[in-house]
């Protein structure tokens, strides 16, 4: 009998336990700027955060993997805006009607087509430099070394000198939304 009376209190317990039980955060195992506790966060998590969660400013607070008990969803990230191993893109340009929205896309390009220009002039500079000290006084070889650093540096200039020629264009002549940021 007081096995079966036991048994009964088992039961009775185990159905009305969910009533006491309160509620906890939940949270997402990783977000999307690759933050997965307990491991730190990665190096560019700040700027990651900086474009999808605006509002999160430390990793520690966990803002980012806070589960919304509603929706069942990890909070979601900023609308249109994607973040890249190039920064923080807007991907919301579906028309280029919307102010600053073309000045986004082409300030993306520029930045990498100049920086890749300056990185390849600086190699040429480096490497004129080695033909001139490795030339053992051949006149040919002094001469292909100096030509080499003379087109780098009339290229590192034509591509600095365009870059403010498209800066000044772009923000005070045609005066864009958003290019110069």
């Amino acid at each position: 009998m007081k096995r079966l009376i036991l048994f009964f209190l088992l039961i009775f317990s185990f159905f009305f336990y969910n009533h006491f039980v309160f509620s906890r955060e939940r949270y997402a195992t990783c977000d999307l700027c690759g933050y997965c506790p307990p491991n730190p966060p990665p190096s560019n998590w700040q700027k990651c955060a900086q474009c999808l969660y605006p509002q999160v400013t430390q990793a520690e607070s966990k803002q980012t993997l806070l589960i919304n008990p509603q929706t069942n969803l990890p909070p979601t990230p900023y609308p249109g805006r994607q973040y890249t191993m190039l920064g923080c893109i807007r991907t919301n340009l579906n028309s280029f009607q919307q102010e600053g929205a073309a000045a986004s896309v082409v300030q993306i390009l520029l930045n990498i087509v100049f920086s890749t220009v300056g990185g390849i002039a600086i190699l040429f500079i480096i490497y004129g430099s080695f033909i001139i000290m490795t030339s053992q006084d051949s006149p040919e070889r002094i001469n292909y070394g100096k030509r080499l650093i003379y087109g780098a540096i009339v290229g590192l200039i034509f591509a600095l000198s365009s870059v403010f020629l498209i800066r000044f264009l772009s923000t005070g002549v045609l005066k864009i939304p958003d290019f110069g940021k």
